[in-house]
């Protein structure tokens, strides 16, 4: 159960006069009416913390103990709403790619309704201004800030989704409905807005069978009060577990008084940590931190090297042999961490086709070697792509990688040096700037190491 000293630690802002109801505590007291129990040990703020809400220590924890735990008929789903059954009947036609439209149709109804029954909880994202994800940002501000860094066109992609599945999706549906939505309340606007929301702050549940995860679709988010108020750190102290009643965070390492209580979002770069979430971790302590280069530009320092039309027109060849074993593609990238790289299979099997000669290659071909390549030891790949193996390959291949660093390199606005000088003037910058900053710093270390590691 919430506490009463729990339920004092509140953020002042949210009053606006000394008897209006504060929504952190309207909150707190749906929490013990739905039997969301809270440890005693632990109280939610927006002081103290690294972002917004947060969780913190009132005394020390051990791992194991359970901070909280929420029963599944308070969890906020498609199938937990007064609008589930008019979509399980259009499940169907409400079928998209990302497979969101049914949550954020609830959520269009949840959260435009004064009775609710999960009001005391949207309560607490007014007009979701507290997103700030590039998604919001100009598109000056994301040329100027991301360039570079794949953000960019990852937010333009999503804007052209979101657009694309309101008109053909979303706005059908309501105007067939117009006893449960309206199109003048439920605007595009607002269906951003919540996209932004479910990309934040929702969970999906792990399927069951590990093995046949790659053969499923994976289950449909979901909203989960309080565990969403904790924010992420790649070292994170607790954790999301599953049970068929209710959902526990557990303590997985000890937290000290007065320590913040952490979650994870999983395995996340800063470039996707902004994408998604809108903030970031130091660059320095992210140790998830990545680096993509663009197949393209692979095959650019490729071209780069031929000296013939003949040359030229093998590497064509090389490049066709590896889109149809599906280790390239025209938008594709091989990423790289601070250990070295995280596609292992695909970047070796790409240095080893186009640093081929063409009697090799021929034979490859010949003797359709892409299956024998599909099968070669991973444990050998691995130990050639890591930072201790990569002085040691093929002048050949470490010429080929660092011209395609280098290319990516080429592709931001300003080099590292700048960016570290400007990162210790951060108090000059605005909260998006420094944001991106923390993104380019990042990546150009892992890029500029790698340039370091394939030096001839």
């Amino acid at each position: 159960m919430a506490t009463d000293a729990k339920r004092l630690k509140v953020d002042d802002s949210s009053a606006t006069d000394g008897f209006e109801v504060k929504p952190l505590q309207v909150f707190l007291r749906w929490c013990d009416q739905v039997g969301l129990t809270l440890s005693s040990k632990v109280y939610v703020s927006k002081e103290g913390t690294v972002s917004e809400y947060g969780m913190l220590a009132k005394q020390d924890i051990e791992e194991g103990e359970v901070l909280f735990s929420i029963p599944r008929s308070a969890l906020l789903n498609q199938s937990t709403t007064k609008v589930s059954a008019v979509l399980e009947e259009a499940k169907a036609s409400l079928e998209n790619t990302s497979g969101w439209v049914p949550l954020l149709l609830s959520l269009l109804s949840e959260y435009t309704s004064p009775q609710s029954f999960w009001k005391p909880y949207l309560s607490l994202w007014p007009d979701f201004k507290a997103l700030d994800q590039p998604m919001f940002w100009s598109k000056e501000e994301r040329e100027q800030l991301l360039k570079g860094t794949g953000v960019r066109e990852a937010v333009d992609t999503d804007l052209t989704n979101i657009q694309k599945e309101y008109q053909d999706i979303v706005l059908p549906f309501i105007l067939l409905h117009p006893d449960l939505w309206s199109p003048q309340t439920h605007t595009l606007e607002l269906y951003t807005r919540l996209v932004a929301f479910v990309m934040a702050y929702s969970f999906q549940e792990p399927l069951e069978d590990e093995e046949e995860e790659d053969d499923k679709d994976p289950n449909p988010p979901m909203m989960v009060p309080m565990a969403d108020m904790l924010n992420h750190v790649a070292n994170h102290n607790a954790n999301l577990e599953y049970t068929p009643e209710f959902l526990k965070m557990v303590c997985v390492r000890s937290i000290g008084e007065g320590e913040e209580v952490f979650n994870t979002y999983g395995q996340m770069a800063n470039w996707q940590l902004l994408h998604m979430y809108g903030f970031v971790e130091p660059y320095h302590s992210n140790s998830n931190d990545t680096a993509d280069i663009p197949m393209s530009n692979v095959y650019k320092a490729a071209v780069q090297a031929t000296k013939s039309e003949s040359e030229q027109r093998l590497l064509v060849d090389k490049w066709n042999t590896l889109c149809e074993m599906e280790m390239v593609g025209e938008k594709g990238v091989f990423i790289f961490g601070k250990s070295g790289s995280l596609t292992d299979t695909e970047m070796y099997t790409t240095l080893k086709i186009l640093c081929m000669s063409a009697e090799e290659f021929g034979e490859f071909r010949e003797n359709e070697g892409w299956e024998e390549a599909e099968e070669e030891d991973e444990e050998k790949i691995t130990q050639a792509l890591c930072n201790e193996g990569l002085p040691g390959l093929a002048a050949s291949w470490r010429r080929l990688l660092r011209a395609a660093a280098g290319f990516t390199l080429a592709s931001f606005r300003e080099d590292l040096q700048k960016d570290r000088a400007m990162l210790e003037n951060a108090a000059t910058l605005t909260s998006r700037q420094h944001r991106a900053l923390q993104v380019r710093c990042g990546q150009k270390t892992i890029l500029n190491q790698l340039m370091e590691l394939t030096k001839p």
